[in-house]
């Protein structure tokens, strides 16, 4: 078959092509068809496995700040400190015309010897302690009877006599605090009140250097004459016990002995040396 828009050749047949031909008959309606058989319900499937744990959740906000709580009680204040230990400065009031400084061994403004320095500022009311010259009672009145050792003194000698014209009464001058140093003054004006005469009377009745403040040492101060002038080989003193303003008991008082350096005790009526002290 050829296309061509002219005439055919004589052994080909001549057709139309895209001709509309006559409209068909409508078809009719098909018919419905019958329903099927319901098919039978299928098995159960099987149970599905848990879910897993879900994903913790993400942190909150943060709050917001608290208030202020209320202010505590004020504390209580602390103790005080302690005040640091202030050692004293020696002054120059010893020596021949007060010019020297105050040490041991040196002259004291009552004409005496220094015995005993504070220089730790220990002790109230004085810095230094310092004991009567040989001589001291260079002819001294002994008046009050006792032993027949009593003897007045002299250049070279102390005198000797009873601790008190009173040698049976307590007088309070027992106890530590009473045998301390720094404690002779103290001891010396209360036994005076009762003692007419003795090495307590000898004692507060001195007036050398133009001073009337000695006294008869205590046990201690005694102690420290020992140990600083007498082991020294200053001072003159005996070889021998010297009385303290001490007491031991209602007839019995303490003393010093020169000789080995012990404290003693003895009967208030004995007679023993006696040299008097003075603190400044």
């Amino acid at each position: 078959m050829r296309y061509t828009k002219k005439s055919c050749y004589a052994h080909e047949t001549t057709f139309l092509v895209s001709q509309k031909g006559a409209a068909g008959t409508n078809g009719g309606i098909g018919l419905t068809g019958v329903a099927g058989t319901n098919g039978t319900n299928g098995t159960n499937g099987a149970t599905g496995t848990n879910g897993g744990i879900g994903l913790t959740g993400a942190a909150g906000t943060t709050g917001g700040i608290g208030l202020t709580g209320a202010a505590g009680t004020n504390g209580t204040n602390g103790t005080n400190g302690t005040n640091a230990t202030v050692k004293i400065t020696e002054l120059s009031v010893c020596g021949v015309g007060g010019a020297s400084l105050c040490k041991i061994g040196m002259q004291g403004p009552g004409g005496g010897i220094i015995f005993f320095v504070d220089y730790n500022d220990q002790y109230t009311g004085f810095n230094y302690l310092e004991v009567a010259p040989q001589g001291w009672g260079d002819g001294i009145a002994v008046n009050q009877g006792g032993l027949t050792e009593e003897a007045t003194g002299s250049l070279t000698d102390d005198p000797l006599m009873k601790w008190c014209s009173n040698t049976g009464t307590l007088l309070g001058l027992v106890g530590w605090d009473k045998f301390a140093v720094g404690a002779g003054a103290s001891n010396t004006s209360t036994a005076d009140t009762t003692c007419a005469g003795g090495a307590i009377q000898a004692a507060a009745d001195y007036g050398g250097g133009s001073v009337t403040n000695w006294f008869l040492p205590s046990r201690g101060e005694a102690m420290l004459m020992y140990t600083n002038l007498v082991q020294a080989g200053v001072g003159g003193f005996a070889i021998g016990f010297y009385w303290s303003s001490s007491e031991h008991e209602a007839n019995r008082a303490w003393g010093q002995s020169f000789h080995n350096g012990g404290p003693g005790e003895d009967t208030k009526n004995s007679n023993f040396r006696v040299r008097p002290v003075r603190a400044f």
